[in-house]
């Protein structure tokens, strides 16, 4: 298995001055390689406290200066608030700077006050993404970015750098709704998964993208890449405790964020999916039980139940992939250190160590 971190420059309710935050993710990120680590993520998000990584692809550059050899993963890219020629270049150059380290992964944003910000209409976010996509895709194999869409007009231009090394099999798409999976599949893309459901719901909704995939393409889908947010610790009491308390702090900061206290994803072409939450939320006891159920598919406990819960998740998805969180909710850095240095000696070797999920669980139906 391919055993991944992420940093989310995570500020809630603006706890401490923002570059303090910076400095601590970095020191993490920085750590990564020797650790063991294969690859560093973040995200991209704007405008709040909530993440704080305005410009993946400039983090990323970052860390390719830093680093030698572990990969470089968007966790995601959002394309509908870019000029996807712009996105195109920036991932070309960073490949070519990095020599080939890139991961890609791209996904359409649900955040209202960043749609805002940006001025771009929430219910064109799914057919701005399918179209930037497209033209990105195309572009980084073939050096060429064109496209004539309803959203994207792009005349021919070239790319230099060109692209050095194809994408195939190391792009990838963030996917919460089962039409977003299938759009996903259709253009040969693999699946970033960030635990938001029951694991069954997930399982199946992979089937479905499965098949599409192989009916789009002939071939077979890459496995899938997790996120989880992650707590570690020698004690399974201390790390239940500290896991409802920054986990649980963790899902706070996305209602807050993605206002899912708020109805207005119901009424929103393209997010009737994610509109979905504000109804639980709203039912008596929801917060306290979507909390508890958030709290509960993420990936904490002592060294061998952290192994025993990733394994888990490889069987419902049949990742080959996993990407952990060690800092948020203003965890302190101590204990961010903590964590990610348990998990590389105490976990890291058990995962990479195991067999890819296609040759342990069989070719998934």
């Amino acid at each position: 298995m391919h055993v991944g971190m992420s940093v989310i420059f995570q500020n809630p309710e603006d706890a401490r001055p923002d570059a303090d935050v910076y400095r601590d993710d970095l020191a993490l990120a920085r750590q990564a390689e020797a650790l063991g680590f294969e690859s560093i993520w973040s995200v991209e998000h704007h405008f709040t406290d909530y993440t704080m990584c305005p410009n993946v692809m400039q983090f990323l550059t970052y860390m390719a200066a830093c680093t030698e050899k572990v990969q470089l993963g968007s966790m995601v890219c959002v394309l509908p608030w870019q000029d996807p020629l712009r996105v195109a270049e920036q991932v070309a150059m960073l490949d070519v700077l990095s020599g080939g380290r890139v991961i890609l992964g791209m996904g359409r944003g649900t955040g209202r006050v960043e749609f805002d910000g940006f001025r771009v209409a929430m219910p064109e976010a799914r057919g701005r993404f399918a179209e930037s996509a497209e033209m990105i895709l195309t572009a980084l194999e073939t050096g060429v970015c064109e496209y004539d869409g309803d959203f994207v007009r792009q005349p021919q231009v070239a790319l230099r750098p060109r692209p050095d090394k194809s994408f195939r099999g190391r792009t990838y798409a963030a996917a919460v709704s089962p039409e977003s999976a299938e759009i996903m599949a259709k253009m040969g893309v693999g699946l970033l998964i960030i635990p938001q459901k029951p694991w069954h719901l997930v399982r199946d909704e992979l089937q479905a993208y499965r098949m599409t995939y192989r009916d789009a393409t002939g071939a077979e889908p890459p496995p899938p890449y997790v996120a989880g947010w992650t707590f570690v610790d020698e004690s399974m009491d201390r790390a239940e405790e500290m896991a409802r308390k920054y986990i649980g702090g963790y899902w706070n900061t996305v209602i807050k964020h993605y206002e899912f206290d708020q109805d207005h994803l119901m009424n929103t072409p393209g997010y009737e999916f994610h509109g979905q939450m504000y109804n639980m939320l709203n039912a008596p006891g929801g917060v306290e039980k979507m909390t508890d159920f958030f709290v509960g598919i993420q990936v904490w406990g002592t060294p061998e139940r952290v192994i025993e819960r990733i394994t888990e998740i490889q069987d419902n998805t049949h990742a080959d992939g996993f990407m952990a969180v060690f800092s948020y909710a203003g965890m302190p850095h101590d204990e961010a250190d903590r964590n990610m240095k348990l998990f590389a000696s105490d976990v890291i070797p058990t995962l990479k160590s195991m067999s890819p999920s296609y040759d342990r669980l069989g070719v998934p139906s």
